[in-house]
Protein backbone atom coordinates (compact mmCIF):
# COMPACT_ATOMS: atom_id res chain seq x y z
CA UNK A 1 0.00 0.00 0.00
CA UNK A 2 1.43 3.41 -1.30
CA UNK A 3 0.27 6.38 0.58
CA UNK A 4 0.65 9.88 -0.68
CA UNK A 5 0.20 12.50 1.99
CA UNK A 6 0.56 16.19 2.12
CA UNK A 7 3.51 16.51 4.38
CA UNK A 8 1.80 18.61 6.26
CA UNK A 9 -0.85 17.00 7.69
CA UNK A 10 -0.45 14.23 10.56
CA UNK A 11 -3.53 12.40 10.87
CA UNK A 12 -2.14 10.46 7.54
CA UNK A 13 0.36 9.15 9.00
CA UNK A 14 -2.09 7.77 12.10
CA UNK A 15 -4.30 6.82 9.06
CA UNK A 16 -1.17 4.34 7.56
CA UNK A 17 0.10 3.23 11.14
CA UNK A 18 -3.47 1.97 11.62
CA UNK A 19 -3.05 -0.14 8.26
CA UNK A 20 -0.07 -1.09 9.35
CA UNK A 21 -1.45 -2.75 12.74
CA UNK A 22 -3.81 -4.45 9.94
CA UNK A 23 -1.28 -6.12 8.20
CA UNK A 24 -0.62 -3.81 5.24
CA UNK A 25 2.61 -3.15 4.22
CA UNK A 26 2.99 0.67 4.13
CA UNK A 27 5.29 2.74 2.29
CA UNK A 28 4.03 6.60 3.08
CA UNK A 29 5.51 9.70 0.15
CA UNK A 30 5.26 13.02 0.67
CA UNK A 31 3.55 15.16 -2.42
CA UNK A 32 3.18 18.70 -1.85
CA UNK A 33 0.81 18.68 -4.67
CA UNK A 34 -2.32 16.37 -3.47
CA UNK A 35 -3.92 17.71 -6.30
CA UNK A 36 -2.43 15.79 -8.54
CA UNK A 37 -1.94 12.48 -6.90
CA UNK A 38 -6.21 12.44 -6.63
CA UNK A 39 -6.39 13.93 -10.00
CA UNK A 40 -3.71 10.72 -11.13
CA UNK A 41 -5.93 8.40 -9.86
CA UNK A 42 -9.15 9.15 -10.08
CA UNK A 43 -10.00 10.15 -7.28
CA UNK A 44 -13.88 12.51 -7.59
CA UNK A 45 -13.21 16.23 -6.02
CA UNK A 46 -16.68 15.95 -3.87
CA UNK A 47 -14.73 12.80 -2.32
CA UNK A 48 -11.30 14.07 -1.36
CA UNK A 49 -9.81 14.15 2.06
CA UNK A 50 -6.15 14.67 2.87
CA UNK A 51 -4.47 11.38 1.80
CA UNK A 52 -5.00 8.87 -1.19
CA UNK A 53 -3.89 5.33 -0.58
CA UNK A 54 -2.86 3.10 -3.51
CA UNK A 55 -3.15 -0.91 -3.23
CA UNK A 56 -4.08 -3.14 -6.30
CA UNK A 57 -4.96 -0.81 -8.44
CA UNK A 58 -7.52 0.66 -5.98
CA UNK A 59 -7.55 3.87 -4.57
CA UNK A 60 -8.42 4.53 -0.81
CA UNK A 61 -9.25 8.40 -0.47
CA UNK A 62 -9.17 9.63 3.06
CA UNK A 63 -9.58 8.03 6.32
CA UNK A 64 -11.86 4.76 5.37
CA UNK A 65 -12.20 2.04 7.94
CA UNK A 66 -9.89 -1.35 7.53
CA UNK A 67 -12.77 -3.46 7.12
CA UNK A 68 -14.25 -1.59 4.42
CA UNK A 69 -10.59 -1.66 2.77
CA UNK A 70 -10.34 -5.58 3.21
CA UNK A 71 -14.04 -6.24 1.78
CA UNK A 72 -12.77 -4.09 -1.81
CA UNK A 73 -9.60 -6.22 -1.63
CA UNK A 74 -11.54 -9.43 -1.16
CA UNK A 75 -14.21 -8.81 -3.61
CA UNK A 76 -12.29 -7.30 -5.88
CA UNK A 77 -15.16 -5.38 -7.83
CA UNK A 78 -14.04 -4.63 -11.59
CA UNK A 79 -16.23 -1.27 -11.94
CA UNK A 80 -14.58 -0.05 -9.06
CA UNK A 81 -11.93 2.91 -8.90
CA UNK A 82 -11.80 3.24 -5.38
CA UNK A 83 -13.06 3.81 -1.75
CA UNK A 84 -13.30 7.13 0.34
CA UNK A 85 -14.56 8.83 3.24
CA UNK A 86 -14.67 12.19 1.62
CA UNK A 87 -13.30 15.06 4.20
CA UNK A 88 -12.23 14.30 7.88
CA UNK A 89 -14.99 13.35 9.92
CA UNK A 90 -13.92 13.29 13.91
CA UNK A 91 -13.72 9.58 14.86
CA UNK A 92 -13.23 8.10 11.53
CA UNK A 93 -9.64 5.78 11.65
CA UNK A 94 -6.83 8.70 12.22
CA UNK A 95 -8.89 11.10 13.25
CA UNK A 96 -9.61 9.99 16.97
CA UNK A 97 -10.55 12.50 19.17
CA UNK A 98 -9.59 12.44 22.56
CA UNK A 99 -13.46 12.93 23.96
CA UNK A 100 -14.60 10.15 21.98
CA UNK A 101 -16.47 12.79 19.85
CA UNK A 102 -17.39 11.28 16.26
CA UNK A 103 -19.21 12.48 13.21
CA UNK A 104 -21.47 9.98 11.42
CA UNK A 105 -19.78 9.27 8.12
CA UNK A 106 -20.32 7.25 5.32
CA UNK A 107 -17.72 5.44 3.32
CA UNK A 108 -18.15 5.86 -0.88
CA UNK A 109 -17.40 3.59 -3.25
CA UNK A 110 -16.52 5.97 -7.00
CA UNK A 111 -16.51 4.16 -10.16
CA UNK A 112 -14.13 5.38 -13.50
CA UNK A 113 -16.89 7.80 -14.36
CA UNK A 114 -16.49 9.36 -10.83
CA UNK A 115 -19.83 8.47 -9.85
CA UNK A 116 -20.17 7.46 -6.31
CA UNK A 117 -22.65 4.77 -4.12
CA UNK A 118 -21.97 4.44 -0.40
CA UNK A 119 -20.22 0.79 0.38
CA UNK A 120 -20.64 -1.42 3.14
CA UNK A 121 -18.20 -3.52 4.91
Amino acid sequence: MLVYRDPECGCCEAWADIARKAGYKVTVENSADMAAVKERYGVPPDLASCHTAIVAGYAIEGHVPMPHVAKLLRDKPRNFRGIAVPGMPRGSPGMEMPDGSQDAFDVMAFDMQGKASIFSA
